[in-house]
Order: C-alpha cells, then structure tokens, then sequence
C-alpha cells in the first residue's frame, strides 16, 4: 500500500523529469495538476485504485492513474525507470539550485549545450548566462551563489534520511553487541549531518565489523582498521554519507561513546577539567596515569570529572561545561512534556488529510489539543482559505469539539506576511482567530533591513502569536532570506509573540543557536510540527532535538501548557 503523499511525490518527479526531457508543456501541465490532485483525495488511495476509480477524481487521467497503480504494485513504474535512466545526472544536481527550475535549466541546455553543475559554474564565471535572453547579471549573480551554496552542504544529509540510515545498521548490529549506540551529530541532534557513527561494545569484533561493512545499505567500504582494545570499520552509504563503526570493551564504552559523540570543542573542553584534576581523558577511558577509572556510564564519567550530568544535546561548547560545573543546566524539555501540537495543516489548503483526520490522529498520539493553522488568502498557490471557507472550516472545528471533548481544536490560520509587514485578512477577522501564526511566504529578496522591518511590523500586530519558519530557510536547499535576527528576537520579546522552531526536518528553523538567545530574552517557543498530513505529526521528536539544542526546558514552550493554559495564554 502507498499513500497520497507518496503517490504525488513520485508524479511530481516524473513531471519534473519530462520537463526536463523537453516534453510538451500541455503533458508535463497535465502531470503537475495530478499533483495536487492526489494531494487532496476525498478518499483513500488504496480504497480508489481497488476499486478503479481513480480516474473519476478531476485532474485524474489515464497515464497518471496507470502510473500510481504500477507504483502502488511495483514499487516503481516502467516509464519513470526509462525516463530517469535517460536523464543527466548533472540537470537533476542543476535542480539543487534555488530558483533554477527545469524550464531554465532547458533553455540552458539548449542554448550551450550545459549539463553538469560545474560547466553552470563556469559559464556563470564567463559570463555566458547574463547574456541568455531571460536570465540577466542578477539571475546569474543569483545561480552563482546557489551553486557556492550546493558546494558548502556536499558531503551533508537531512537528519531525518541520517536517521532512517542509522535505525537500519543499528538493527543488525545490536545483535552483535552487550552495548550499542549512535553517537556524533546525530546524537547531538545536529540539523544536518556528514557523518554516522555507531559504538558498539561486543565479544566478537570480527562478526560486529563484518556484518557492518556487508551491510546492504553500505555502498563502499573505506577503512577496516584496529587499535588497542578497539576496532574500527568505516563505509559510505549510497547517499554520501560516511559512516563510522567503533567497536571497543565494555569498560571502555562510556568513555568511547562520550567521545565519538563530540563535539570536538566540547571534548576538548572536558579533556581540560580532567587535566585540572591530574586525569587523563581519551576515547578507552578515564586515567590516572595507567591506572583506568571504573566509569559505568557517562553519568559517572561526567561525576567524576564534578559535572553534572551533560545531555548529548548541549555538547557544543556554548557553556555548557561551566553550567555543569555549577549545578545550573536545565531540565530539558522532552517530547512527553508536549501537550498539544500547533501549526497543523489539512485539506482546507494544501494539506493531505482532512481536518478530521488530522484531529484524530493527534488525539490517538496522546494529545490533549490541536491547533489547526491552515494557510490564508494570499497564499493562493497553497490553497489559501477565502473568508467563507475560514467560516465554513470553524462549523466544523465546533462540530468536531463536540464530538471529540475533551480533546479540542483551536481556530488559528497561518496568515501571510504581506510585503509591508500587513497580516493577511482583515483586522477583524484576525481578531476571531484564537492563534494566528504569522510566516513569510513571498518576496525572498528583499534587503536585510526591509525584511526585518517586515517582520517586525507584523510581530507588533495585536493579532500575532507565533512567528512561523523565522528565517525561511530549507536545509540543504535554500539559505534563509536576510534578516537581523537579533531584532527579530527584541521584537518578540517586547511584544509577546513566541518564535517557532518548526519540525519539519527541511526547515529546523529557528536555528538553534538563535533558540538559546531568544530563551535568553524571555521569549517563548512553541514547536510545531507544521504538518501537512497525518505522518508530518510525527516530525515533532526533530524540533524537540532542536529546542533540546536552544536549552529549553517545558515552561519555555507554550504548547507543553495544559489545554486550559494554553487557551488562556493565547487570550493574552
């Protein structure tokens, strides 16, 4: 069985890759409006494709139902195989390029013969785009700046695909292992990652390293090796990523995990108070002199070093050591503190799911409240709710409340920055919203000072409680628009707006070092899934990793309020 959103995926990609063919625009047309299609089914997909009807859905042809039901049969279709295998590798890297779509990318190809990412460079360097009829200086100024951007992330991956990466070698490896566990950025709960690393202690070095570089999910292996009481193996997934396997002692696995944790600051930081106290920190262990102190956990080794407990999180060198020292580190905000989930998505704009749907699967997760924040008017290529759909979706959150009480659906939208810092709709109708989260979905480029006074307008709005995606910016794609962050953070300070981390794992954003500083500020955090279906809901334990980052604890986050709280926290 395949989903909606995995069946629109899967079409959206094979109508970027006829454009990218140089098909008829009217058929890749044809394939786009599928999209959304299938985006916003009045029923489930497996339930229409068993019973053959998916054609009666408007936007729903032919080619596109045969494509969905050999997707949904195969796992692929033939005439995305043979269309993908026909495609440059290099247009799909030109594609990473923000604003670079397969329509430019065609006429580049067409006009000089380009098809890599470094011949793109180039003729950006030569000067060969600006003179393309339809590109100019600023849109080659622009694509020289996204490919430097491609550049700088190589080697990198989102936490969600390292994630998935990690659970799969962590499933055979712990059967070769008395201890195991991922260390490195992922542990650390890093927005992107480079590299995996696993600790593992084991019996049987031999067995843990072979089954780690057969793996399947291991593409090419690098570097078997071993060293005193350890051994290593080291491999590069199909995505890139490298992956580290440490295989060490029993005794040696607290001070092996803590190291290939890192940070590299952070362990360099702990090695200096071992220093202070005559000891000698390394990955086997805790020394004074030759002699190895017992150490059972990384909470006796933190103990024996007079710190509190470090949580992985916090391991970046941002004080974190001396707050230790002092007793003074937070208590940590977990994913069974969160009460309710705000900034949820449904098909009354471009969500998956309807509103019904997303309810009661945030209610089956064990959540008090939901509060529903679909997009507004002017975001028209989202399906942005007109003023009566807004009417027409409230008789349905009072009908649901009814049904479903306790639990309870809170009326927000996401309401568009407009260009000069105006909310979306009409000061009245805000005013009946009981959130409104107030996000920037358009106008990228303006200067830095423009976008920040944008957003500073729209925080001072009486109707604004969150500030969604702060920055704007998508992971591995996109940089965030230009903005003084720190005016940003004044602003909802002074105004009592809370900032977003948004969970989505593309975005992350509030980045978590600018979580720490608004926390610092008073400002409050919610974390929002942002989801656009009923699996997106469950991208909340990633913004949890990055509040964890931001060094919040419960009370920072108003969504860890009870149901009662929250209601009146947003009345405030």
């Amino acid at each position: 069985m395949i989903t909606a959103r995995i069946a629109a995926d899967f079409v959206e990609e094979y109508a970027t890759l006829l454009e990218l063919s140089g098909a008829s625009p009217f058929r890749v047309r044809a394939y786009a409006n599928a999209v959304r299609a299938l985006e916003t089914l009045p029923s489930p997909l497996d339930e229409l494709l068993a019973a053959g009807t998916l054609t009666e859905i408007k936007g729903i042809g032919d080619s596109v139902a045969e494509l969905v039901a050999e997707l949904a049969d195969t796992g692929t279709a033939q005439a995305y195989d043979k269309l993908r295998a026909a495609t440059p590798e290099g247009l799909l890297d030109m594609l990473r390029v923000p604003g670079l779509g397969p329509r430019k990318i065609v006429a580049i190809r067409k006009a000089l013969g380009i098809e890599t990412l470094d011949a793109l460079e180039q003729a950006c360097r030569d000067g060969q785009l600006a003179a393309l009829k339809g590109f100019g200086s600023k849109t080659q100024a622009a694509i020289l700046k996204g490919v430097a951007f491609i550049r700088a992330h190589e080697g990198y991956c989102r936490v969600d695909s390292a994630h998935q990466s990690a659970q799969n070698l962590l499933t055979t490896l712990c059967s070769h292992a008395q201890h195991f566990a991922i260390a490195g950025e992922l542990r650390r709960a890093r927005e992107t990652i480079q590299q995996l690393d696993f600790v593992i202690s084991t019996t049987d070095a031999e067995a843990a390293t072979a089954a780690f570089v057969s793996h399947p999910d291991i593409a090419e292996v690098l570097a078997p090796s071993a060293g005193f009481d350890l051994s290593s193996a080291e491999g590069r997934l199909s995505n890139g990523l490298q992956t580290n396997l440490h295989v060490v002692s029993d005794d040696a696995f607290p001070t092996a995990l803590h190291y290939y944790t890192g940070s590299e600051e952070h362990r360099t930081a702990l090695c200096a108070k071992a220093a202070e106290r005559g000891l000698v920190l390394d990955e086997r262990g805790l020394w004074r002199g030759d002699e190895r102190i017992e150490c059972a956990d990384e909470a006796a080794l933190f103990a024996a070093l007079g710190l509190a407990y470090i949580p992985p999180e916090l391991r970046e060198n941002q004080g974190e050591v001396e707050a230790a020292a002092a007793d003074a580190l937070p208590d940590l905000v977990t994913t069974a503190d969160i009460r309710g989930l705000l900034h949820v998505h449904s098909t009354y704009s471009d969500g998956a799911d309807s509103l019904e749907a997303m309810a009661r699967a945030v209610q089956e997760r064990g959540f008090e409240y939901m509060g529903i924040a679909d997009h507004s008017q002017a975001a028209a290529y989202a399906g942005g709710l007109r003023v009566e759909e807004v009417q027409r979706q409230w008789e349905e959150i009072d009908r649901l409340n009814e049904e479903l009480a306790p639990f309870h659906i809170f009326k927000g939208i996401e309401s568009d920055i407009l260009g000069d810092g105006s909310l979306d709709y009409d000061d009245d109708l805000l005013a009946q919203f009981d959130f409104v989260v107030a996000s920037v979905h358009s106008q990228f480029n303006l200067s830095r000072d423009a976008m920040t006074a944008r957003i500073v307008r729209a925080i001072e709005h009486p109707a604004a409680t969150i500030v969604g995606h702060p920055t704007g910016r998508l992971l591995l794609d996109r940089e965030g628009y230009a903005v003084d962050i720190d005016s940003i953070i004044e602003a909802a300070a002074r105004c009592g707006v809370a900032l977003e981390i948004n969970a989505h794992p593309s975005r992350l954003d509030l980045d978590w070092r600018h979580v720490k500083k608004a926390r610092d500020r008073g400002v409050q955090i919610a974390v929002n899934t942002d989801a656009h279906s009923v699996g997106g809901l469950d991208h909340l334990g990633y913004g949890i990793g990055i509040a964890r980052k931001g060094w919040l604890c419960a009370a920072d986050i108003p969504n860890a309020l009870s149901r009662e709280a929250i209601a009146a926290w947003f009345q405030s």
